[in-house]
C-alpha cells in the first residue's frame, strides 16, 4: 500500500508540474484593452439619448436609403414580408401586431438597434447620418414625426412613442 501511495504522489507532483510548464508556455492570451478597443466598441444609446453619436436625418433623406438597404427584407415602406414589418401594428388586435410605431418604447433604441444590426449582412455599415435618416423614415411611416422632422442627438430621445407607458421600468441592482 506504501508503495502505491508513493506511486500516486509522484503522479500528481509530475502533473502539477507539467501544468504549470504549460503555463509558463501560454500564448498570453487576455489582455486588458485598451481605451480605444473599448470605445468601439461602447455603442449603446440609452433611452434617455445618453450615447448618441452626433450627425442627423429626415424622413426624406432616409427614403431613398431605405428603398435601397432596408425594403427588400422589410417590404416597401416597411410593410413586411419576407422580415418582419416596420410600420403599423396594434397591441389590441389579435394576434398583437408589434412593430415599431406600436410596441417599441423609445425612439433612441431604433437608433441603437439599426446602428448595430443592420443591415443584414452588413451590419455596423451605416453612417450615423445614414442611421438618423433611416430612423426618421420609420418614425415617419409609423406618423409619429412628420417627414421633414430633423431626428439627432438632441431631438430624437424627445420623441414620444406611443407604448412608452406600455412597460414596467426595472432598476438593476434594487
Amino acid at each position: 500500500m506504501r508503495t502505491l501511495n508513493v506511486v500516486a504522489t509522484a503522479a500528481l507532483l509530475a502533473l502539477g508540474c507539467a501544468c504549470a510548464a504549460a503555463r509558463a508556455e501560454s500564448p498570453d492570451l487576455g489582455r486588458v484593452a485598451t481605451p480605444d478597443e473599448i470605445a468601439a466598441w461602447d455603442i449603446s444609446i440609452e433611452p434617455s439619448g445618453a450615447g448618441l453619436p452626433a450627425g442627423s436625418g429626415t424622413a426624406r433623406a432616409g427614403a431613398a436609403i431605405f428603398a435601397a438597404k432596408c425594403a427588400s427584407c422589410h417590404g416597401e415602406a416597411g410593410g413586411g414580408k419576407p422580415n418582419d414589418a416596420l410600420v403599423g401594428g396594434s397591441l389590441t388586435a389579435t394576434p398583437p401586431g408589434k412593430t415599431v410605431g406600436s410596441y417599441w418604447p423609445y425612439a433612441t433604441t431604433l437608433f441603437d438597434y439599426i446602428r448595430r444590426a443592420m443591415p443584414l449582412p452588413e451590419s455596423k455599415s451605416l453612417t450615423d447620418d445614414e442611421v438618423y435618416a433611416l430612423a426618421a423614415y420609420i418614425l415617419a411611416q409609423n406618423k409619429i414625426i412628420g417627414d421633414d422632422d430633423v431626428m439627432d442627438a438632441r431631438t430624437l430621445p424627445q420623441v414620444r412613442m406611443p407604448n412608452r407607458d406600455g412597460f414596467v421600468r426595472f432598476e438593476r441592482g434594487k
